[in-house]
């Protein structure tokens, strides 16, 4: 006769080391924040049926050769049902996606091509992966012939790792965790991947993080991981699912994947410039309105078309001027909920039309990251360090 007997429970914080161990010969991350942030996002593919969303996982980086693919390779060989997706439609995907052979993980490499500035805009591509962020999310289509066509929604939820050259949209870079990479400097060392040999070596801890889950899914289903200060909204919906991993497995993990949330929040925070509206308010908060309550528009737009590493005086070819000036501040609003908008400004050569901080001041603390410690005399005060690291 034989019994049913119940498998001896997997060291979740062991097994994450390993994978973490297995990143780190291949892959040279910018931070060891990458390293805890990517065997986290490993982990929670196994999972997703647990989670209300999913972070989409972003390699990055201004030049080729920088690991890039590299990374999306071994994240290839610990996650379920990998699709490798270069240039693929939204359509293919969404079709993946739904399938009967099983929700894949989405590997799309060279992303560039897909949203970089000569690509376009893939509203549909840019749809896709929105959505799919969260469990709930569809992607609508109509299906059938001339008029016997009908309106199919489609799941779209899954997880997805992409890699590619600059940036992203906004509108995906807020739901990612966001790994800067780097190309290597000579001192740094990684060990040659040889896929014939080392995918078997990635598989073995990808069916392992497969055993993992079914014991650990009772621990991460409805789980509330307590986030670190700070950290709410968007950037928080991105790292609730890595969190409650890292609160699954215990040992060190929790404290470590709180220690790289900060951090990689933090930089995100720092080097992405989110849309070209937040940029103008920052840059009118921490370079042209710095100790003076209001500027003639001629004397705003001599400051940000003269910043150092700026886009202001290159916008499609031309600098900045008064009419997109008025047109972007005016999509934002003031205190008193009207739109922002320029006012007369009485100088010694008589009065000219331009911006008041106050104006200003709501737009600022609503959208802008805290200010740099060196702006302590801008026309707003800091921010305490305790605000939302909203993105």
């Amino acid at each position: 006769m034989t019994t049913n007997t119940i498998p001896p429970t997997v060291d979740g914080a062991a097994l994450l080391d390993e994978v973490e161990a297995f990143h780190r010969r291949f892959n040279v991350f910018p931070t060891p924040a990458a390293y805890v942030a990517v065997t986290l996002w490993d982990a929670h593919a196994h999972l997703l049926d647990c989670f209300d969303s999913t972070p989409r996982l972003a390699f990055l980086s201004p030049e080729p050769g920088s690991g890039k693919s590299r990374a999306l390779e071994i994240v290839e060989t610990l996650v379920p049902h990998p699709m490798v997706a270069v240039n693929a439609s939204a359509a293919a995907l969404f079709r993946a996606v739904s399938g009967v052979d099983g929700r894949p993980t989405i590997l799309f490499d060279e992303i560039d091509t897909i949203f970089g500035p000569k690509a376009g805009e893939n509203e549909e591509l840019r749809g896709f992966l929105n959505a799919g962020h969260r469990r709930t999310g569809v992607t609508y289509r109509c299906i059938g012939d001339g008029g016997n066509q009908t309106v199919q929604a489609f799941p779209s939820y899954c997880a997805v790792a992409m890699a590619g050259l600059g940036s992203l949209p906004d509108t995906i870079l807020t739901r990612s965790v966001i790994i800067r990479m780097r190309r290597r400097a000579r001192n740094e060392k990684v060990e040659p991947f040889r896929a014939r040999i080392h995918e078997a070596e990635g598989h073995k801890l990808r069916d392992r993080l497969a055993e993992w889950a079914e014991h650990a899914r009772g621990f991460v289903l409805g789980a509330w991981p307590e986030m670190p200060d700070g950290v709410t909204d968007r950037p928080a919906d991105v790292w609730e699912p890595l969190l409650a991993i890292a609160d699954a497995v215990g040992g060190r993990w929790p404290e470590r994947a709180r220690d790289a949330c900060v951090t990689l929040v933090r930089a995100a925070q720092t080097t992405d410039k989110h849309s070209l509206g937040i940029r103008l308010l920052t840059d009118l908060r921490d370079h042209v309105l710095i100790g003076v309550d209001k500027l003639p528009t001629i004397a705003i737009l001599d400051r940000l078309n003269a910043l150092d590493d700026a886009p202001w005086a290159d916008l499609d070819g031309k600098p900045l001027d008064n009419r997109r000036l008025a047109r972007m501040l005016g999509e934002y609003m003031t205190a008193d909920n009207g739109p922002i908008r320029s006012r007369n400004i009485r100088t010694a050569g008589g009065v000219l039309k331009g911006f008041h901080a106050e104006d200003l001041a709501d737009a600022w603390a609503r959208y802008c990251p805290p200010p740099p410690a060196e702006s302590a005399t801008s026309a707003t005060p800091l921010q305490p360090s305790s605000e939302p690291l909203n993105l």
